[in-house]
């Protein structure tokens, strides 16, 4: 049951974030190194669109100077299995752009980076989000009735920044009975930076038990109720997914089939309101 949001959908998958890209001052160049500017695709992964970072970088670099390539922002490692909006509306969203990201070749972050060889460990991660969300929804009998061929649909789709060609297999993953209103339960993350666990991940549905739709509020009051500002007091926190405040009235069930990343996760980000 798809609404006519094409729009919407378009939007999400289009966004963009300019970025600048630096080499860390402590690697070893054989001249200096030029920042390089880069439009990040929100809904993409940092390892997966920078190739041409790498390769401008390794211009002015012997290859006895280069490991694995990771990225930093202020000091914080910039975990690549997070989709890049989610990175940046959870570290960078009230910074001036362009975003500057830091390049590094050496001393990789064991504890805080999973490694990452090839595209097929960042396709192996997507797959297996995909399918963790489509078991939420419609207890995996989507994904499980795909064919190999209709997955690697998908993986293309996002890879190569196909919009067509990702929706086209995408919408049945965002189907449901009609009677039922909506998903069994919504895939979302709830992020926060200033929290040591990596998100917040519980069951939730999309209708309440009397039927009605469940809404972002209603969400939020079940697993993070400090982001609802209470009347009397400045609000505390900032609700973004995808770099805007949806009103906290939004039915959950809308922001599922709209908001999602491809992932097919809501991925929220709550950051403390900006003091004035």
């Amino acid at each position: 049951m798809m609404a006519d949001d094409k729009d919407v959908l378009r939007d999400v998958w289009f966004g963009r974030i300019p970025a600048c890209f630096t080499l860390y001052q402590d690697e070893i160049t054989e001249r200096e190194a030029e920042p390089f500017y880069l439009l990040l695709p929100r809904v993409s992964y940092l390892t997966l669109v920078t190739d041409k970072v790498k390769k401008h970088f390794l211009k002015v670099m012997k290859a006895e100077d280069v490991e694995e390539m990771w990225f930093e922002y202020e000091g914080t490692p910039l975990k690549w299995h997070y989709p890049i909006g989610v990175l940046f509306d959870l570290h960078a969203s009230n910074t001036a752009l362009p975003w500057s990201v830091t390049v590094h070749f050496k001393n990789f972050p064991e504890r805080d980076l999973l490694h990452c060889p090839s595209n097929s460990v960042i396709e192996a991660h997507f797959m297996s989000s995909i399918k963790e969300a489509d078991a939420l929804k419609h207890k995996g009998q989507v994904i499980n009735d795909m064919q190999k061929k209709d997955h690697k649909q998908l993986w293309m789709g996002l890879q190569n920044d196909k919009f067509d060609q990702f929706w086209a297999m995408n919408r049945k993953l965002m189907e449901y009975p009609t009677e039922e209103g909506g998903f069994r339960y919504i895939p979302f993350r709830v992020y926060q930076t200033t929290s040591d666990r990596p998100f917040i991940q519980r069951l939730f549905r999309p209708m309440s038990q009397e039927g009605c739709h469940q809404t972002l509020g209603d969400l939020l009051k079940e697993v993070f109720p400090a982001a609802i500002p209470q009347d009397d007091e400045p609000k505390r926190y900032q609700v973004v997914i995808h770099g805007i405040e949806p009103m906290l009235e939004t039915p959950i069930q809308w922001l599922s089939e709209h908001l999602s990343h491809p992932d097919n996760f809501l991925h929220i980000s709550i950051i403390p309101s900006p003091s004035d």
